[in-house]
């Protein structure tokens, strides 16, 4: 192995880094406007899709831990976005549904994608990048997330 592959810029992980770091910070000011978190907007995507699922599945869905998870519904039951309930036919499991304000809240949701699209186009990046990136990465994921059980890349 040679040093040069321990340099920052020859590494695969660092773009994805600081890309993933810049695309939270590019949501921050729309999130503001309504009041949540990027970590809660993803919950909140989650649950605009399909309401009244399990913790589990939405760890499942974002790829967190429950150290992550618990704290941040607990945050999001008491902003009133969503109640989390256990379950009648598994006591184990809580099942998180949205509230009447976190429905709402998807109406002044609906115009950030479209938002964020608009500030990449203007920075310069089409439409057919974004979908072409969106599509590998979703293929990185599913490669690396098919791996997780033993934490390594064959």
């Amino acid at each position: 192995m040679t040093h040069s592959q321990l340099e920052l810029k020859n590494q695969i992980c660092f773009p994805f880094y600081s890309v993933s770091r810049l695309i939270t910070k590019a949501y921050k000011p729309f999130l503001s406007k309504i009041g949540l978190t990027y970590p809660q907007y993803l919950v909140m995507m989650v649950l605009w899709e399909s309401d009244g699922m399990r913790i589990n599945e939405i760890k499942e869905k974002l790829f967190l831990d429950t150290n992550t998870v618990s704290p941040l519904l607990k945050r999001m039951e008491v902003m009133g976005l969503i109640n989390r309930t256990r379950s009648n036919k598994d006591e184990r499991s809580v099942i998180v549904t949205l509230t009447n304000k976190g429905l709402k809240l998807k109406e002044l949701a609906s115009p950030i994608p479209e938002q964020m699209l608009e500030g990449l186009a203007h920075e310069g990046i089409t439409v057919e990048e974004i979908l072409n990136l969106r599509n590998t990465l979703n293929n990185w994921i599913k490669a690396l997330s098919d791996n997780k059980n033993d934490n390594q890349i064959k």
